[in-house]
């Protein structure tokens, strides 16, 4: 009996160490911007805390690391300039950043400037990566993907609660090939 019970302890042990490895590991380092620009009268608390949100969120979009998009997205998240077809929520970037990973598995996103103006945040970021995967009926060849974005994030409560974007499609159609 006492073999059994030394056994069974062990193997709880051995159970909990991936979940105990996930709790103590190294957090994250967020996507920090080569340049933060902030209007002078807001206070530095403010200014951190909307630089904060979009940094979780270009870091999501840098790693897929869904965790990030939804602390980033208010569960009432509003695109107001989606593709035609995409979901509103938090569940439209989820998707939208599934289906670019399926077509580039090594994309990066680095922000260039962050933005700070009240409620709001504008972020500059350029997204690298190479077109190895499929995207729509267009399979890649290994091209390298270097294109730019321009997001403005509306932020309250730590969350961003709509978002407008332009990516430099042209660019990024003509490296798929798909131009």
């Amino acid at each position: 009996m006492n073999k059994l019970r030394f056994y069974s302890s062990r193997l709880a042990t051995l159970m909990l160490l991936p979940v105990t490895s996930a709790v103590f590991s190294a957090p994250l380092e967020l996507v920090k911007p080569h340049e933060l620009i902030a209007e002078s009268h807001l206070s530095s608390a403010h200014v951190a805390a909307l630089e904060t949100v979009a940094r979780r969120y270009a870091t999501f979009w840098d790693t897929g690391d869904e965790a990030l998009a939804r602390e980033a997205l208010a569960d009432n998240f509003v695109d107001k300039t989606p593709p035609e077809g995409r979901k509103q929520g938090p569940e439209g970037a989820l998707l939208a950043s599934r289906a670019f990973r399926t077509a580039v598995p090594d994309l990066r996103c680095e922000v260039e400037q962050i933005i700070v103006a009240g409620d709001r945040v504008v972020s500059h970021l350029h997204f690298r990566g190479h077109f190895t995967g499929t995207f729509g009926k267009l399979k890649g060849k290994g091209q390298q993907v270097d294109f730019i974005a321009t997001d403005i994030y509306q932020v309250r409560n730590n969350k961003i609660i709509a978002n407008w974007h332009l990516e430099d499609n042209l660019t990024l159609m003509k490296q798929l090939g798909a131009l």
